[in-house]
């Protein structure tokens, strides 16, 4: 009777770990979060794991929701606050700390955060992207300065982020800041008397008022990447031997913006978010990146696509503005700016 009871109970275990289905992650990321399935899939194979995304709005916005879900969090891991909005995140005490073995790879550069609750995962240049066409077309100079954006030439011409709500429209306000400092709500009155647009996110203002990106758009400079004209390359419907696009890299008119990932506090599967923070700074991730999201990886090891460095451009001298300048001053900036944009 005692073998048959425990053959039971060994046969109903085999049961249950031969059912046990995969461990679910959720990771929460902005809307431009892109990667090929065959690398999650390999993460997915190799960990026994179902990885969902959950998009959550542009970089501000993504944060507020987990500021506010951080009780009861919404995600195991979250993808994409950078270095424009990483003291709000580390001042909400959203993340648990985590030194991945993988940042051996990462030069300290990136590394903003001693204690590790934020790593670094990749970067760009936020430059203003231009149409070549449209300048060509009307016989007009690109601007090669902020001050010349104010200039009656460019009157309507250039659409800006909001940068309570998108990471690459508080990135260019940074900039400014860093180049007029405490005159720069003029400079932005400025802009304002000379038609500058304002929209709530990137997706918004490359892919609806950008001339280039939706062929009708009415404005021909747009705040985004160095690395987009490599993007309109790469996904061009027909072959082409040049960008119609290309970014404005004078001294000073970009800001360098690195992308972080933590693990959020109060999450289910601790484990399974460190092997996917690892997973990230590997090398099949990180390559993976710049023709999907079009950043640079973090990780020294990982090369580039020739497109990628064909038509990519970066910013030699960018903005110089200190992180804890940006961390401590960021929301008064943010403030003051809403108001003279109002």
């Amino acid at each position: 009777m005692k073998k048959i009871l425990l053959l039971t109970v060994y046969c109903l275990l085999l049961s249950a770990c031969a059912s046990k289905g995969p461990a679910t992650l959720t990771v929460m990321t902005h809307d431009s979060f892109a990667i090929s399935e065959d690398v999650i899939t390999a993460f997915e194979t190799a960990n026994n794991a179902d990885v969902v995304f959950l998009a959550s709005g542009d970089t501000g916005t993504m944060l507020n929701k987990a500021i506010l879900a951080k009780d009861a969090p919404l995600a195991d891991v979250l993808f994409g606050v950078d270095n424009t909005f990483l003291s709000r995140a580390l001042e909400a005490d959203i993340f648990e700390p985590y030194q991945s073995p993988a940042l051996s790879d990462v030069p300290a550069e990136f590394v903003l955060d001693p204690s590790f609750r934020a790593l670094p995962v990749d970067y760009g240049d936020v430059c203003i992207n231009y149409d070549k066409k449209y300048f060509k077309e009307n016989n007009l100079p690109v601007p090669q300065s902020f001050e010349d954006l104010a200039k009656p030439e460019y009157k309507g011409l250039l659409v800006v982020e909001h940068p309570a709500t998108s990471s690459p429209g508080l990135a260019f306000m940074l900039a400014t800041r860093a180049h007029f400092g405490d005159d720069f709500l003029d400079y932005w009155q400025s802009l304002k008397d000379n038609g500058v647009v304002v929209v709530d996110s990137w997706e918004t203002a490359y892919y609806t008022n950008f001339s280039a990106s939706s062929g009708q758009g009415p404005q021909p400079m747009v705040v985004s990447y160095a690395s987009s004209p490599a993007a309109e390359v790469f996904f061009a419907s027909e072959p082409l031997s040049e960008s119609p696009t290309a970014s404005i890299v004078a001294s000073g008119m970009c800001f360098r913006q690195i992308e972080f990932v933590g693990i959020l506090k109060n999450g289910q599967n601790r484990d399974l978010a460190e092997k996917f923070i690892d997973f990230m700074l590997g090398k099949q991730f990180q390559e993976d990146m710049p023709l999907n999201m079009f950043v640079y990886p973090v990780n020294q090891s990982a090369q580039l696509p020739e497109v990628f460095t064909q038509y990519a451009q970066v910013a030699e001298q960018p903005a110089n503005i200190s992180y804890d300048d940006i961390a401590a001053n960021r929301d008064a900036w943010i403030e003051a700016w809403s108001e003279v944009m109002k």
